[in-house]
């Protein structure tokens, strides 16, 4: 299988993510494992209280993101690959990312998630707004 019928979801989206439609499209009869991971907004940063984030995207970003899953879809062990990042206003315990990945073994699922994980937040041209519960904010760029 090549790393484009490998790869089954790669998007940046203005709406919820759904963690269990990234599991079905990762779903493999070959498959002894299945990892997701959800990035959860939570209500700090530090020791800063948060009250929202708000993600902003450059036009490439679901580009990169396709790239990013497709350098993962490339491991031989990696049966089938699905990941998406939110954009816009997120409010705490709302999904900023979903990542799942299907393999032969779970610590190759695991590894692989990881990796396709870490490579999203440190290449997406994403940038992040978080607003302060002092009413404060700031803008972090995600690369």
């Amino acid at each position: 299988m090549n790393t484009i019928e490998t790869v089954r979801i790669a998007e940046v989206l203005d709406s919820a993510l759904d963690l269990a439609a990234h599991e079905r499209a990762v779903a493999d009869t070959r498959a002894g494992a299945v990892v997701s991971f959800q990035g959860v907004v939570r209500d700090h940063d530090d020791d800063r209280g948060v009250t929202l984030l708000e993600y902003e995207g450059h036009p490439t970003a679901a580009a990169v993101l396709r790239e990013v899953a497709q350098e993962i879809a490339a491991d031989p062990d990696v049966y089938a690959v699905a990941v998406s990042h939110r954009v816009g206003v997120l409010r705490i315990g709302d999904v900023a990312l979903v990542a799942s990945v299907s393999t032969a073994h779970r610590a190759a699922a695991f590894a692989a998630c990881a990796r396709l994980v870490d490579e999203a937040k440190a290449r997406l041209p994403i940038w992040k707004r978080q607003v302060f519960t002092d009413g404060t904010e700031e803008w972090v760029n995600c690369p």
